[in-house]
C-alpha cells in the first residue's frame, strides 16, 4: 500500500480555515467558562441565558434567539432545562408568542453564578489586555456581520 500524496492545499485550509479556528476557541472559551462557573451549577450558556431573560427586553424566543444568534430548536431546549430547575416560567403574553421570566431561585442563581463568571472573565480579558480584548471584541462583531451577508 502506498502512502497517500501530500497535498499542500489541505495545510493551508488547517491554518486558515475561519470556521475551524472561531469553533476552536469557542470551545475553549466555554471550557473555560464552564470550568470556572462549575461550583455556581450554571453552565455559561445558561447564566447567559439567564442574565439575558432577567432584563425583560426580549418578546420572544425568536427574537432572543436572533440576538444571541443561537438555532431556535437549541434554545428551546435550553429553556425547557431552565424551566425544568424552576429558573425560568413561561409567562402569559398576547399573541402566539413564547415569553420566560425569571423566577426568585433564577436570580438567586444569577447572584450566586456573578462572581464565578467575574473571574473568568478577568481571567482570560486580563490575559489578552483590555485593548486586545477590545479589538478582538470588535473583530469578531465583524466577522458575523460578514457571515451574515452584510458585509
Amino acid at each position: 500500500m502506498t502512502a497517500p500524496s501530500h497535498d499542500p492545499r489541505l495545510d493551508d485550509i488547517a491554518r486558515s480555515c475561519v470556521a475551524l479556528h472561531v469553533r476552536m476557541t469557542a470551545r475553549a472559551v466555554t471550557r473555560a467558562y464552564d470550568e470556572a462557573m462549575r461550583p455556581s451549577g450554571l453552565k455559561i450558556t445558561q447564566f447567559v441565558l439567564l442574565s439575558a431573560l432577567s432584563t425583560g427586553v426580549f418578546k420572544s424566543v425568536t427574537e432572543l434567539a436572533d440576538r444571541f444568534a443561537l438555532e431556535r430548536t437549541s434554545l428551546t431546549r435550553n429553556l425547557q432545562l431552565l424551566a425544568a430547575e424552576a429558573l425560568i416560567e413561561p409567562v402569559d403574553c398576547k399573541g402566539r408568542a413564547l415569553v420566560y421570566a425569571v423566577t426568585d431561585k433564577g436570580r438567586a442563581a444569577i447572584e450566586a453564578a456573578i462572581p464565578y463568571w467575574q473571574a473568568a472573565q478577568e481571567r482570560i480579558e486580563g490575559g489578552l489586555g483590555r485593548e486586545r480584548w477590545s479589538e478582538t471584541r470588535d473583530g469578531l462583531k465583524a466577522l458575523r456581520r460578514v457571515a451574515r451577508g452584510a458585509g
